[in-house]
């Protein structure tokens, strides 16, 4: 797997150098300048914070006035999330914190699965203030989106009916992905909305700072940023994930900037394709930026 992951990473390098040229890449940053690339570069890194603060929440017992130590089992698990394909770097998470904290890799898994199950939510959400926006009949589209907006809110309101319903309906194969959910469920109302709120403030605060970076860097209109963003960020959510997000990242970006009003004529798209293999690099480099915070934090003993 890590030799798979080196040689496609090599082979986009490549690609790029051949057909822009890597010094056409970096330019942009250079007409964009140090401040706003440094500003983003802060921006997305502390999102990270606000990530391992909901772990933190979501796990008291275990994790109490370990919050250093969690810092980096997240870092080291977004940095192998990013870099491995297919989602496989998600198995880490489970494992890091069964070594770190002592937590079953049964509960680690389905408290996962019910975060990443936030994560998208959270992405679907963001999408849907872009097709609010361009709606004609605004005051149903926005009603519609406060009720998707507070559907998990609800949903854990009447989860024990859910849940059973669930399990009456799906077959038999499907009875376990029923059970790791209920299993990975916040204690109580309170923790779950606190975990609800941070999944919602940490992917509002990622999308727009990238929206912003791809404006700077010549994707416009606005919306169109917004949309690239938001594209970029679903691509990396899918099963279907290439390693380090090569390819597939920049790909959504572009389709999510065009399906939102970017440009289709020629010099408008190279400057999108630039931008979204920019925008890519600020996020492997905020990912090794995190990590590089985490590592000097060191290992507790292992329990």
């Amino acid at each position: 797997m890590t030799l798979l992951t080196v040689v496609i990473v090599a082979a986009y390098a490549l690609f790029i150098q051949w057909f822009w040229g890597w010094p056409v890449i970096l330019g942009q940053w250079a007409d964009v300048g140090a401040i706003p690339v440094v500003g983003a570069l802060v921006l997305l890194t502390s999102t990270y914070f606000l990530r391992t603060w909901r772990i933190y929440d979501y796990f008291p017992r275990e994790t109490s006035g370990r919050f250093t130590v969690l810092f980096r089992v997240t870092q080291i698990h977004n940095l192998l999330n990013i870099m491995l394909p297919f989602r496989t770097g998600e198995t880490s998470f489970p494992v890091l914190m069964r070594t770190e904290f002592g937590i079953p890799l049964a509960r680690g898994t389905s408290a996962l699965l019910v975060m990443r199950m936030l994560d998208l939510h959270a992405l679907l959400a963001a999408a849907g203030i872009g097709f609010a926006i361009a709606s004609k009949d605004k005051i149903i589209a926005w009603v519609a989106w406060s009720a998707f907006l507070a559907l998990p809110v609800v949903a854990f309101a009447f989860r024990r009916p859910l849940l059973l319903l669930a399990s009456k309906l799906l077959p038999a194969k499907a009875q376990k992905l029923v059970i790791e959910i209920e299993r990975g469920l916040p204690i109580d109302a309170a923790a779950f909305t606190r975990a609800w709120a941070m999944t919602i403030i940490n992917w509002l605060v990622k999308v727009l700072v990238l929206a912003w970076a791809l404006n700077l860097m010549g994707v416009f209109p606005m919306a169109a940023s917004f949309g690239g963003a938001l594209g970029g960020e679903l691509s990396s959510v899918l099963p279907v994930h290439a390693p380090g997000g090569v390819g597939t990242y920049p790909a959504g970006i572009t389709a999510g900037a065009v399906a939102l009003g970017a440009s289709s004529e020629k010099a408008a798209l190279a400057t999108l394709a630039q931008a979204s293999i920019n925008a890519h690099l600020l996020i492997i480099v905020s990912a090794l930026t995190g990590t590089a915070i985490s590592l000097p934090l060191g290992r507790s003993r292992k329990l």
